[in-house]
C-alpha cells in the first residue's frame, strides 16, 4: 500500500511537471490554445502570467519529489494539500475539470499517504 500512495505522490508531481511545459513552454502554441481555449492575441497577452502559474506548478513538482526522495510525511502532506486546495480553488474560480484533473489526484494521493501512515507492520 506504501508503495501506491508514493507512485500517486509522484504521479501528481509529474502531472504537475506537464503543467509547467504546458503554460511556460506551449502556452501560446496550438496545443496551449487548444487546451485552455486561447485566441492566439490572448495567448501572447497572458504568456507572461502563464509563465508565473507554471512556475509554482514547478514548486510543487519539485516539493512532492523532494519528499519522496527524503521518505519524509510531514513534506507528501503539506505538498499534497496544498496542491488540493490550488486545484479546489481553480476548479470552483475557473474551470471545474480542474478539480477531477489536479484535486481529484492528489486528494487520493493525499488520503493513501495518510492511510499508510497509521498502518503498521503485521507481527
Amino acid at each position: 500500500m506504501k508503495f501506491i500512495a508514493n507512485l500517486m505522490v509522484a504521479l501528481v508531481a509529474l502531472e504537475h511537471v506537464a503543467f509547467l511545459i504546458l503554460e511556460m513552454f506551449l502556452w501560446k502554441g496550438p496545443i496551449g490554445q487548444r487546451i485552455f481555449g486561447t485566441t492566439p492575441e490572448f495567448a501572447a497577452q497572458a504568456a507572461p502570467l502563464a509563465a508565473n502559474q507554471a512556475l509554482y506548478n514547478g514548486f510543487l513538482a519539485v516539493g512532492l519529489a523532494w519528499a519522496l526522495v527524503a521518505r519524509r510525511f510531514d513534506l507528501k502532506v503539506f505538498f499534497l494539500s496544498c496542491v488540493v486546495v490550488a486545484g479546489t480553488y481553480g476548479g470552483l474560480t475557473v474551470k471545474p475539470t480542474i478539480l477531477y484533473s489536479q484535486a481529484a489526484p492528489a486528494a487520493l494521493a493525499l488520503l493513501l499517504v495518510l492511510l499508510t501512515s497509521r498502518s503498521k507492520p503485521a507481527s
